[in-house]
């Protein structure tokens, strides 16, 4: 059974590099004709359904769970507007802000919405105005492990909790016997893996826990591991790799890294009447909940950890895209906002599902869709 699950896997890795070939294929016809020359010499240029803005290079960091979301959007758009290189580097939430915040990058990626001391250190690189937080891509933050001979786990909040902060140490321990009656588990020693750089991937796992789990969780949801004991490891892919390679381990990160090193992943039992498997389609359920408790062109959203709706998956995230509103770099503003006009457009949310990612809500994607253009 594991084999066949780690083949679908496989071809569904496939379908995704498919997918991003095929559409980077028809992207470069489509800039090759004499509307997009025209256009050009207008200073846009029409790619299909990409409109090309400036031209350069347009660095950005932040967020290694959008990675292979942004893997794709990259490939796309560059394929239609090869005036523009990009060039995203994954070094963690934490470091992207950082790097936004010190002026070195056009834009960041966060899992987590800026704080006040982030936005207002954000005030002296946008000099009119302010950083804020873009919407762009969610999807289920998988809990992922390594055990021979268990294909299918269920965990709870309350044991997660437990295992991440070193309280139950061995897989057949009582808690997760009673929730995997019919599994085989092994005595085998839990080798629990965490990020670390700062992630908000972390802090969103960290407010998961909280959430459902506050009497087992304790430490406030930071972008640092915050609980001792443990192993640790650099990035999302980093922490998949070490998954894969240690027997007995568990660790989490954003599903396509799951789906893409053929690792299982637990389903959680949220009190629903059935446990829920890690899918962007899941996820999409929580996340449809989500509100914006940002103020102006800032979309901040309040997810819904707790949810106990029926196959809503409550491990989420969001991340964000975060730019300043007014005082955005002239050189790169224009290729800034053809990029995420591209990955805010339905053609950009419409493939991230087969990556393993979950497109934003419609009515959320619409306030997005409105606030780029706006940015100055």
């Amino acid at each position: 059974m594991k084999l066949q699950r780690k083949n679908r896997r496989g071809m569904r890795a496939l379908t995704v590099g498919a997918v991003a070939v095929s559409g980077a294929l028809l992207l470069t016809a489509c800039g090759s004709d004499d509307n997009t020359q025209q256009g050009a010499q207008e200073g846009t240029q029409q790619a299909g359904n990409i409109k090309c803005g400036g031209k350069g290079k347009l660095l950005a960091s932040g967020s290694s769970a959008q990675k292979n979301a942004m893997d794709l959007w990259i490939k796309n758009y560059m394929a239609a507007c090869p005036d523009v290189q990009i060039n995203y580097n994954p070094v963690g939430s934490g470091g992207g802000i950082t790097q936004f915040n010190q002026g070195t990058t056009a834009f960041a990626g966060s899992d987590s919405a800026l704080k006040d001391d982030e936005v207002a250190a954000s005030k002296k690189i946008c000099k009119s105005g302010q950083g804020i937080n873009l919407p762009m891509v969610g999807g289920p933050v998988a809990i992922s492990y390594n055990l021979s001979g268990v294909d299918d786990l269920v965990l709870d909040a309350p044991t997660i909790a437990k295992i991440f902060d070193s309280k139950i140490k061995k897989w057949d321990d009582p808690a997760i016997k009673k929730l995997n009656p019919n599994a085989e588990l092994p005595s085998t020693d839990i080798q629990a893996f965490h990020r670390s750089d700062e992630s908000g991937t972390t802090q969103n796992l960290g407010k998961y826990l909280g959430t459902a789990a506050p009497e087992d969780w304790k430490y406030e949801d930071e972008k640092s591991w915050p609980a001792k004991g443990g192993q640790s490891a650099s990035g999302s892919s980093g922490l998949a790799a070490q998954v894969k390679q240690v027997e007995g381990s568990i660790g989490y990160f954003e599903l396509s890294y799951a789906t893409g090193s053929q690792l299982d992943t637990v389903k959680i039992d949220t009190g629903a009447s059935e446990p829920v498997e890690a899918t962007a389609e899941n996820a999409s359920k929580a996340i449809a909940a989500a509100k914006v408790i940002g103020q102006g062109k800032d979309l901040a959203l309040e997810l819904d950890y707790a949810t106990k709706a029926e196959g809503a998956y409550p491990i989420i995230l969001v991340t964000y895209e975060i730019a300043c509103d007014k005082g955005n770099k002239p050189e790169t503003l224009d290729a800034m906002k053809s990029f995420l006009t591209y990955t805010a457009s339905e053609d950009g949310q419409k493939i991230l599902p087969d990556a393993g990612y979950a497109p934003l809500p419609a009515e959320i994607a619409t306030k997005v869709r409105e606030a780029v253009p706006s940015l100055s």
